[in-house]
């Protein structure tokens, strides 16, 4: 008879990924970082602001492109033409701010999260990266914004160091990284 009380854990699910893959790669590693920042850390929040502009944005474009088919399928053509034409401009200028956005606010952002001191400053934290197409190369950056200003630490190293022969995403290797540009940060913060 078994006792109610133990509870067996789940294993750590490995992830496996084409490692020829860029951009599956990148998105693997992407996670396995934002796992580890926000997994370890249980005073950060993770905040979604950034998403839900680009959501919102989404959502406007949408909404413009469903009046003007609803609009021209009540008004046909020569009636509709001047909701159409609106319809065509605000479509074009939302994709484009959701353009702007995209390249210049959120840069590769992929992991926001807010930390509350007992004092009741905030820090913000965001991790970042980028790694180009048919290089190796995954460039991670974490940096933080506070009342002083915003400090950045960068990490630029093979995805081979990240992931084993088989594909296997080696999350403790990532957690190391990850875990020296924080307390790199930290401790900036602290010295100044």
């Amino acid at each position: 008879m078994a006792k109610k009380d133990d509870k067996t854990q789940p294993a750590e699910e490995l992830v496996k990924v084409n490692k020829w893959d860029g951009s599956a790669v990148k998105h693997a590693l992407d996670d396995a970082v934002k796992t580890c920042l926000l997994g370890d850390r249980p005073q950060l929040k993770e905040q979604f602001g950034l998403v839900n502009t680009r959501l919102v944005l989404c959502a406007l474009a949408v909404g413009v492109a469903i009046m003007a088919h609803a609009w021209d399928f009540t008004h046909p053509f020569p009636q509709s033409r001047p909701v159409l034409l609106f319809s065509v401009l605000a479509y074009f200028a939302l994709m484009g701010v959701l353009t702007l956005h995209t390249t210049f606010r959120e840069k590769g952002t992929f992991a926001v999260a807010v930390q509350k001191d007992a004092s009741n400053k905030s820090r913000t934290w965001e991790a970042s990266s980028d790694m180009k197409k048919y290089d190796d190369k995954y460039i991670l950056t974490l940096s933080v914004r506070d009342g002083r200003g915003q400090r950045e630490q960068t990490s630029s190293k093979s995805c081979a160091a990240f992931i084993d022969s088989n594909g296997i995403i080696l999350e403790h290797l990532v957690a190391n990284e990850v875990n020296r540009l924080f307390n790199s940060l930290a401790a900036e913060k602290k010295d100044k």
